[in-house]
């Protein structure tokens, strides 16, 4: 598999966990930080992975045209 398409799922994946965080980590507090705050962090830096990704899928295809 192409390291693109490795970042793409990794992003993904960070994502779909930040995200249950943000779902079902609500109601639960910890001393130290909540769930939900953790699970945007988490959405945040997922999707830019994905999109790095994606650029790097893009960028490596233009290359090889050349």
């Amino acid at each position: 598999m192409a390291p693109a398409h490795k970042t793409i799922l990794a992003g993904l994946a960070t994502f779909a966990v930040g995200s249950a965080l943000w779902l079902f980590g609500l109601d639960v507090e910890i001393v130290v930080f909540t769930p939900s705050k953790v699970g945007v962090v988490l959405m945040v830096v997922g999707g830019l992975e994905t999109l790095y990704g994606l650029y790097k899928s893009v960028r490596g295809a233009g290359a090889e045209r050349r």
